[in-house]
């Protein structure tokens, strides 16, 4: 596996938004004969973050989801910048994307820590979800339930306040 890290120091322009913060410790279960982490599961993390942030910040939408709501993956990606190991600490950050008609799009980052070192950013990714209603007719599109869009705009990106951008650029 070709990996293109990024500089120690890279700042993500993403840090300025708040998280949504799961820490994970990796296990032999979750790595290959080499002992690198297998890819797909930093896409399994990001289901386990998301479920996280829900047990956390949306638990009123638990029992919608045993009911007829569901929480649909359309769309994931990730990109690999450097490896985890066996027994390496994770952090990864969740924040939200957007939020348009049904759909919900999360940014993840993965951080490398390890003791006595600088965090690193290890791998970025995405995930859109889209919520659907189970009825009669099977399942359809759904604005996401309110508990759920208010948990996730405390995650949201941070907008610039009007007048500023331009005021830099009369410079």
């Amino acid at each position: 596996m070709n990996h293109h890290a990024p500089p120690a120091d890279l700042r993500s322009p993403r840090d300025a938004r708040p998280a949504f913060l799961h820490r994970h410790t990796v296990t032999f279960e979750e790595t290959n004969l080499v002992g690198n982490v297998y890819y797909a599961r930093h896409v399994s993390w990001q289901g386990r973050c998301r479920e996280m942030f829900l047990r956390e910040h949306a638990p009123q939408i638990l029992d919608e989801l045993r009911r007829d709501l569901r929480l649909v993956t359309l769309r994931v990606a990730c990109d690999y910048f450097e490896e985890f190991l066996a027994f390496d600490d994770v952090e990864i950050e969740m924040r939200l994307a957007h939020q348009e008609q049904h759909r919900i799009g999360l940014d993840f980052e993965y951080w490398l820590v390890r003791e006595g070192g600088p965090r690193r950013l290890a791998a970025s990714g995405f995930q859109e979800t889209g919520c659907l209603r189970v009825g009669k007719n099977g399942a359809n599109p759904v604005r996401p339930p309110d508990a759920l869009l208010d948990a996730l705009n405390r995650f949201r990106p941070v907008r610039p306040v009007a007048g500023i951008a331009s005021a830099a650029g009369a410079k």
